[in-house]
């Protein structure tokens, strides 16, 4: 089995595929549109809203807090989450520099 050569890479590559990883998963993309629909921190609502075991939930959103982008503050026996700002950002500008380089000349296959 082949190893992944992320060295051969620039960390800018490296680091755009790790964002985009983060978010590589349908739960994770539902997760924080649910956070984004909140607009506040969300403590525990996820499990009803998704329809999805609070183990999976739990798992997503430690992958999506291990990348940064949400937050997680302890009130009593919960643990809430919301976005973080600073690095949604990071992600938004990432990703529109990424998305901005192609320009459609039509002439393509």
């Amino acid at each position: 089995m082949g190893l992944t050569k992320t060295e051969i890479f620039t960390d800018k590559q490296n680091k755009l595929a790790q964002m985009m990883k983060a978010l590589a998963h349908p739960a994770r993309i539902a997760i924080i549109q649910s956070l984004i629909k909140a607009e506040a921190c969300v403590c525990g609502d996820l499990v009803d809203e998704l329809g999805l075991a609070q183990a999976t939930i739990s798992q997503h959103l430690k992958e999506l807090k291990n990348a940064g982008l949400i937050q997680g503050t302890i009130e009593g026996t919960s643990v809430c989450y919301c976005i973080d700002p600073k690095v949604w950002k990071q992600y938004k500008e990432a990703f529109d520099t990424f998305f901005v380089a192609y320009k459609n000349k039509d002439n393509c296959c």
